[in-house]
């Protein structure tokens, strides 16, 4: 194929919005055909799960409650015992990435269908992609198969998200459709969904964050990160998301945390070399969006910085050198020497100008 063509996959599933949407997980179920559902949950997520258990009858197979951050494949390896001693034959997934993930990582290995009901911000349910640890290194990887065939959007289900989750679980989105818009061999339509969703989450999430009973406005967010997953299931990842996945992977930090104290420092690095992007985002920012990002990284009322994450200062450098050794496709050329200036920046949460 000529290197000058690009190709768009569409994603076949099936979308089903609104307050009260959880409702239908049963009739999904039933239109799936399948007879013992096997219910992958959060810990946060588990009164909705036994809900769920309870509307979905004799359909009911088992739950599994103990997803894990970043999918171990130590846990995938616990929940597929599980599936086989009660013959699953489909799987439902409540709660944020670490279920969703989860579902994904049984769903390769059995080929059961999922159905995927979102409680955060993540965007995981809407892409073909997994991120599996292993003796400390995370690998990620795509395949159709890892897809929901259909995913279930309650803003319901959101209203009892911690402040703090709300705040970094959009932020996490958001960088999916930021890497999107800067990718080069991104499509129009993933530009698209990349503009619609910065500009969502941009406009929704200040009004949840002050007003957390609005059930409109988390619709909104809802649908924001429902396209910035749609955004990274089209789009290459770039530095943002290396810089995660190695930093997620290698010392367990918070996924979401990360994600939202690491976007408005990869802005500022990659916007200067990503024009077209930078435009777009400072029209839905209404001016600067590295600083519209930072300012909303900052009202976070837990860590803000790597040092208060946990990371040791000593291991920038080593950071810095694997991910220059390396490196995800990306705008701006990443060497280890300026890889190590962006952590240092992140590090004492210091936006370098």
């Amino acid at each position: 194929m000529g290197t000058d063509i690009r190709v768009h996959q569409v994603y076949a599933g099936r979308v089903l919005q609104g307050p009260g949407a959880r409702a239908v997980v049963p009739d999904e179920v039933e239109r799936l055909g399948s007879q013992r559902v096997l219910v992958v949950a959060t810990p946060s997520a588990a009164e909705v799960a036994q809900d769920l258990a309870t509307a979905l009858g004799e359909r009911y197979a088992a739950t599994f409650g103990r997803p894990v951050q970043h999918t171990p494949v130590e846990v995938t390896a616990e929940a597929l015992a599980l599936a086989g001693e009660v013959r699953a034959d489909a799987l439902v997934a409540i709660g944020g990435g670490s279920a969703i993930g989860l579902s994904k990582a049984l769903a390769i290995r059995t080929g059961m269908p999922q159905v995927a009901v979102p409680t955060t911000y993540a965007g995981s349910e809407a892409t073909p992609v997994l991120g599996e640890t292993e003796d400390g290194v995370k690998t990620t990887r795509r395949d159709p198969a890892f897809a929901p065939g259909t995913v279930v959007y309650d803003p319901d289900l959101t209203l009892s998200m911690p402040r703090g989750l709300t705040l970094t679980s959009a932020l996490n989105a958001l960088a999916h459709a930021v890497e999107a818009l800067w990718d080069s061999g991104a499509s129009a339509a993933t530009r698209a969904y990349g503009v619609e969703s910065a500009d969502g989450i941009l406009a929704a999430l200040p009004v949840v964050l002050d007003r957390p009973s609005d059930v409109v406005a988390r619709g909104r967010l809802q649908e924001a990160a429902w396209l910035a997953g749609a955004c990274l299931a089209q789009a290459q990842m770039g530095l943002h998301h290396q810089l995660a996945h190695v930093l997620g992977g290698s010392f367990g930090l918070p996924h979401a945390e990360l994600h939202a104290l690491l976007l408005p420092h990869v802005m500022r690095f990659n916007l200067v070399a990503s024009p077209d992007a930078a435009a777009r985002l400072a029209r839905v920012a209404n001016g600067d969006p590295t600083l519209a990002v930072a300012s909303l990284a900052a009202q976070h009322e837990g860590p803000t910085t790597l040092d208060a994450l946990g990371l040791p200062r000593t291991a920038l450098r080593e950071v810095a050198e694997r991910v220059a050794a390396d490196p995800y496709p990306n705008p701006r050329p990443v060497t280890a020497d300026a890889v190590e200036e962006l952590l240092l920046a992140a590090w004492r949460g210091e936006l370098v100008r």
